[in-house]
């Protein structure tokens, strides 16, 4: 996706931080409440551009993991008090653990089950005993809907955008659809120009995200999401 490489530098314009307060503060209440203990130290993998980083520091000590350098240097930009990592939510392995692992829109980057468990390999991994992740999908296969939507922000340095976001129905039995981002970017001399940027995202039912995050040993619990379609796949750390 050129939004996470070289059209990363007008992602806070697409998406603006200040969007993520609510959510955040959602999410963090969540966290807490799957932790035993008083949590201090969160991992989140696909941190993406930061924006949701830029609330949960205040209240955990962040170590903030992504694929794209482009997005990681947005992310540095807007919380340069947390630590960075370039890494992928597959594979990633840091040789510590965290109270807290977090993983929120990324997510739906995989498109196929074998990718949804080494993600939930990745979150056992590093995953103190007593710890909780949580896990935000966009949509699963039970509240997936299709549709537009638009929006977009002006910056304090001239520079616009506004996109057109189409997201289109997946095949039957497919566990991936399809999304065309259309943007049009207006610099700050004036100029315009659009830019058609396809994206292929993941869907997976309630059932198979609960199969995978328990066969890798997670217990879980869900929760209505501060967004339609989303859910909240809590996962306390297992007791046997």
């Amino acid at each position: 996706m050129r939004l996470y490489r070289d059209l990363a530098n007008w992602f806070h314009l697409l998406t603006a931080p200040e969007e993520y307060a609510e959510d955040a503060a959602h999410y963090r209440d969540v966290l807490r409440e799957l932790c035993a203990g008083t949590p201090s130290t969160l991992l989140e993998l696909g941190c993406g551009g930061g924006n949701n980083a830029s609330y949960l520091k205040r209240w955990f000590g962040c170590t903030l993991t992504g694929l794209s350098p482009a997005m990681l240097a947005q992310s540095r930009r807007l919380n340069p008090e947390c630590e960075h990592i370039a890494g992928d939510m597959r594979t990633l392995r840091l040789g510590r653990t965290f109270d807290l692992v977090f993983v929120h829109e990324a997510v739906m980057y995989l498109t196929e089950l074998a990718e949804l468990r080494a993600l939930a390999a990745t979150m056992m991994a590093h995953l103190r005993p007593g710890g909780g992740a949580l896990v935000v999908p966009d949509f699963v296969r039970e509240t997936f809907a299709s549709g537009t939507h638009h929006g977009g922000h002006d910056g304090d340095d001239g520079r616009a955008i506004r996109y057109l976001e189409w997201t289109r129905q997946p095949a039957p039995g497919d566990t991936h659809f399809e999304v065309d981002m259309v943007y049009l970017l207006r610099e700050a001399d004036g100029t315009v120009r659009t830019v058609h940027d396809p994206w292929c995202e993941g869907v997976f039912s309630i059932g198979e995200w609960h199969t995978v995050l328990e066969q890798a040993g997670f217990t879980v619990r869900r929760r209505a999401a501060p967004n339609p379609g989303q859910q909240l796949l809590m996962c306390p750390w297992p007791v046997h």
